[in-house]
């Protein structure tokens, strides 16, 4: 256990994210683990602190937001390698009509030309979500086709629907068969069974949804909710250990996931022109939001405040789950903490 982790952790907790599981591994052996916090503090947007407060613990289930994007990507990897979809192939192939520029490779590098969201939940407050999936996938384009890069949910949506359509079956069907259940993650998957609710952080107060309180063992994400909750970009949830073991095989060439060639292939820089990092397949390059001084690590972060980042020269898996956006969003501090965790993980891979 690390000491400077703690500390981290204590400075951050509840100031900057009410709860957090912070995990370093070198080699794959976990150096430092800690949980600090409560998965729900407050009752209401008025900081009210709820009447039961339970303390997060290592084992707790956190919404990944974006995370769910290596997810993804890593289905996508999955059926390429099974010849049923290929990665510069039209998306027209699966989905009859879209623009023939448009491949999976550039969905999955924010190079497709689609705007950064799309709010179909208020574009369609009253359909059901095969309908606003439909109306999601016919989205213009309004950026240029190949670049530059601009960060776009709606194109890892449109992902996810095609290795939905090329691999027969829904996403979080297909997660749970390529990605999930080969790693045995245990804990994480898309919209968690009632009976874990108990271990779940709650995220934001959001009056319009049912139930009373803060949103609690449902996905933040307003898209992803009104999609059904199994969506390309988010929607999955999941604990520290688990994220451990997808860093993990992602480090080591794939493991029984994805074979080195796909796990090279994802980390190789797509040349997306214009991002602040260098951009894989779904997978952020150096970005210096996440990765702090650990500059040749790879990962991805989610809205909620989470992170997962890989360094392989360091030998390093490093993940830092949080509900940032408890009771509300827009704390400052996220990438503070983010940065002090990474720099106490290469500390701790120095030392060992």
């Amino acid at each position: 256990m690390s000491d400077r982790l703690d500390a981290i952790l204590a400075d951050a907790v509840p100031r900057v994210c009410p709860a957090s599981v912070a995990l370093i591994a070198v080699d794959g052996a976990v150096l430092a683990a800690r949980a600090a916090g409560e998965l729900v503090r407050y009752g209401d947007a008025a900081y009210t602190l709820a009447r039961d407060r339970p303390p997060a613990r290592r084992d707790s289930i956190f919404d990944l937001a974006s995370i769910s994007k290596l997810f993804t990507t890593s289905v996508i990897g999955s059926l390429a390698e099974d010849g049923l979809l290929d990665l510069d192939e039209p998306v027209a192939t699966w989905l009859p009509g879209r623009d023939a520029r448009i491949t999976p490779r550039r969905l999955l590098t924010h190079t497709a030309g689609f705007r950064p969201t799309r709010r179909i939940d208020l574009e369609l407050p009253d359909a059901d979500p095969a309908t606003r999936m439909a109306a999601m996938l016919e989205t213009p384009i309004t950026a240029p086709v190949g670049g530059p890069y601009l960060y776009s949910d709606v194109g890892l949506i449109m992902a996810g629907r095609v290795a939905e359509v090329a691999g027969g079956a829904p996403l979080d069907e297909l997660v749970r068969a390529r990605v999930t259940g080969v790693l045995g993650m245990a804990d994480t998957g898309y919209r968690p069974a009632a009976r874990l609710l108990p271990r779940i952080a709650a995220t934001e107060w959001k009056p319009e949804r049912p139930g009373p309180g803060c949103v609690r063992g449902e996905v933040h994400d307003e898209t992803s909710h009104a999609l059904g909750g199994v969506a390309g970009h988010a929607g999955v949830f999941g604990t520290a250990d688990d994220l451990l073991s997808l860093g993990e095989a992602l480090r080591l060439g794939g493991g029984p996931m994805l074979r080195p060639e796909s796990v090279a292939e994802m980390l190789r820089d797509q040349g997306a022109e214009g991002a602040p990092f260098r951009h894989g397949l779904g997978v952020r390059l150096g970005d210096p939001g996440i990765v702090g001084p650990l500059a040749g690590a790879f990962g991805h972060s989610g809205f909620t405040g989470t992170s997962l980042v890989v360094d392989p020269a360091h030998r390093l898996t490093v993940i830092l789950l949080t509900n940032a956006v408890h009771p509300l969003r827009g704390r400052d501090g996220i990438r503070d903490l983010r940065a002090a965790v990474a720099a106490e993980a290469l500390r701790l891979a120095r030392a060992a």
